[in-house]
């Protein structure tokens, strides 16, 4: 007997349907409504989207997929400092696969419940796999991190390790090798990033700008020091590595970190007075953060190492338009 290959309204109803815990309306109608936020919040938005062969690989696991589909929206939550409430999803994929779909929706719904978020719609298509999704959160008047607060005498730092994304990206290249247990170890950081949500409301009235580490230390940076005016000095020898990070060349190391992009790591600012409090926010939080350096008043990046020297090696930001996919 042939098996009828689902609907996109019976695929939807049977994966992505479910009753919202803290929105009005969910999915089922033309639109969602969420609100009333409490008095004296503001609306949070951000929009990412993945696509095949430019921002995940064929070979990933569908439950992977899911989790890192709103992983790096909730990433970007985190760099404002605001608390999750719901999330549409647009998927556009070729066929339908009841396999992929169950994989995708148990690892999509899995984060979502751990940071009580509710999916309230979006839209389903036949097209190449591409997956687009928008977050709502909220995030008190006035208190939400930007990237334009940085201020010419703040220090640097960065939460968690950085470039292990990159890494595993370069043993799939073929051009770096690692043993069973580090490659998976690398390959989870690539596939299944920790959006820092808890750091960053943790941060709210400490730091003085933050953004999120999607597109490598360098670039992601330097939106920052152009949104505030101001420069930076970095000492790379400061910035925090895995095991397997440090076990290669030091030239990969830097590139790894300081160009590699797919952390999801926050990286911010605050007042060299606040190195207390930032690390006790931290550490309530469960997330180990480095100091990497300072904000300068003279424009520009430079990139040191322990000894002050300027690094000669140079380092470009992913850029979707510029890069090879």
């Amino acid at each position: 007997m042939a098996t009828m290959t689902l609907g996109e309204f019976d695929l939807i109803a049977r994966y992505f349907t479910r009753t919202p815990r803290r929105a009005a309306l969910g999915v089922g109608d033309d639109c969602a409504l969420i609100g009333p936020l409490p008095a004296g919040q503001q609306l949070a938005v951000s929009s990412d989207m993945l696509v095949e062969g430019r921002h995940f690989l064929s070979t990933v696991a569908p439950d992977r997929l899911g989790h890192k589909a709103l992983a790096v929206n909730l990433s970007d939550l985190a760099a404002c400092g605001a608390e999750p409430i719901a999330f549409t999803l647009a998927l556009a994929m070729p066929r339908v696969e009841e396999a992929f779909l169950d994989g995708f929706a148990r690892g999509l719904f899995a984060l979502a419940d751990e940071h009580g978020i509710d999916l309230v719609g979006g839209d389903t298509t036949a097209g190449p796999l591409n997956i687009c999704i928008t977050v709502f959160g909220a995030v008190p008047g006035g208190q939400a991190l930007l990237r334009s607060g940085a201020r010419a005498g703040d220090a640097l730092w960065v939460s968690g390790a950085l470039g292990d994304a990159r890494l595993a990206l370069e043993v799939f290249r073929g051009t770096v090798a690692l043993a069973g247990g580090a490659f998976d170890s690398v390959r989870r950081r690539m596939e299944c990033p920790t959006p820092r949500v808890a750091l960053g409301q943790a941060l709210r009235g400490l730091a003085t700008s933050a953004i999120d580490l999607s597109d490598g230390l360098v670039g992601d940076l330097g939106h920052v020091l152009a949104r505030s005016g101001v420069g930076a000095t970095v000492n790379a020898d400061a910035l925090p590595m895995s095991a397997a990070l440090a076990s290669m060349p030091r030239a990969l190391q830097y590139e790894c970190m300081l160009a590699g992009g797919d952390d999801y790591e926050l990286l911010f600012s605050a007042p060299p007075t606040a190195a207390r409090e930032v690390m006790a926010a931290a550490e309530k939080c469960g997330v180990a953060v480095a100091r990497i350096g300072r904000v300068e008043a003279t424009p520009g990046l430079r990139i040191v190492d322990d000894a002050g020297a300027l690094l000669a090696q140079r380092f470009t930001a992913f850029d979707h338009f510029r890069a090879a996919p």
